[in-house]
């Protein structure tokens, strides 16, 4: 049992071994976990190497990779690991080009990497943490998406990571919730104007998950169950969660979609009450 009180799922119960991306090179960015346990990132990249890809895992701080690395070698992938910051043009660019030379080819992208901001309204928020939050969470998606989208024509597949913060009002910061809602309008503006060429763009927008950047900012037992009890399954979500949907995006098994924003939140944006669900961030990588 967790502090919500709610049973989770170990990380061996959360998906089987198969072998439906066998062959298929994904990148994952923000790939590691700024603590002990499982973010969001993190999560991904292990679930699609179970699905037999090869993982390509990208943070900006290389400790933080570590233990993705660890839980992919227990599985038998032999995970590569890049530290760069994804914000910025030359460096996308390098990614890109030694990706393609090593491997000759890319898939998968699974835009992960995000800040959470600085909590604020329009009246008062920093302007330099501002463009911060905007730089890392949106021109990272861009950036990345620049440089790898005409190796992945054909049969390739983009997941962006949005937040219900992105489709409801209610978060803390002015900033995080306009980059997520950004990022909604770039993922279907992508998804249009990709898919004759062969590439499928589609975005998750987790809920109230519990992961180790929740931890790292003060997140008790107490806010964990009010947050697990914010939403209509009263259930707390964790990074397999989020993982499980970014795997269907990225698989054949989605080969018809393109352009749509899933919510994985139970059921928070369905029933919505801005009075009960407690003002912390939406989302954690």
């Amino acid at each position: 049992m967790n502090p919500t009180g709610v049973t989770v799922h170990s990380e061996s119960e959360r998906g089987m071994l198969d072998d439906r991306l066998s062959g298929k090179v994904a990148v994952i960015s923000g790939a590691g976990s700024r603590g002990p346990g499982i973010g969001i990132g993190r999560a991904c990249a292990v679930r699609l190497a179970r699905s037999g890809a090869h993982v390509v895992l990208v943070d900006n701080v290389g400790a933080n990779l570590e233990g993705t690395v660890q839980m992919c070698a227990s599985l038998g992938v032999n995970a590569s690991v890049v530290v760069a910051d994804v914000a910025d043009d030359s460096t996308c660019r390098s990614l890109a080009a030694d990706v393609l030379e090593q491997h000759g080819r890319v898939d998968i992208l699974v835009n992960n990497v995000g800040v959470t901001g600085p909590a604020g309204s329009v009246v008062d928020i920093d302007l330099d943490a501002w463009r911060t939050c905007l730089r890392v969470n949106i021109d990272s998606v861009l950036l990345l998406s620049r440089y790898l989208i005409p190796a992945m024509a054909g049969s390739g597949a983009i997941v962006n990571m949005a937040s219900v913060a992105g489709l409801r009002g209610g978060h803390p910061s002015v900033a995080y919730s306009a980059s997520k809602g950004a990022l909604l309008s770039l993922t279907q503006a992508m998804a249009a104007m990709h898919g004759p060429d062969g590439i499928r763009v589609n975005a998750v927008a987790p809920g109230l998950v519990h992961t180790p950047m929740m931890d790292a900012q003060g997140l008790d037992a107490h806010v964990r169950r009010l947050r697990a009890e914010a939403a209509p399954l009263r259930t707390e979500g964790t990074g397999w969660d989020v993982a499980e949907e970014v795997r269907y995006l990225a698989g054949p098994e989605s080969r018809w979609t393109t352009g749509i924003v899933l919510p994985v939140d139970a059921g928070l944006t369905s029933a919505i009450d801005p009075g009960r669900a407690p003002t912390v961030t939406a989302k954690g990588n």
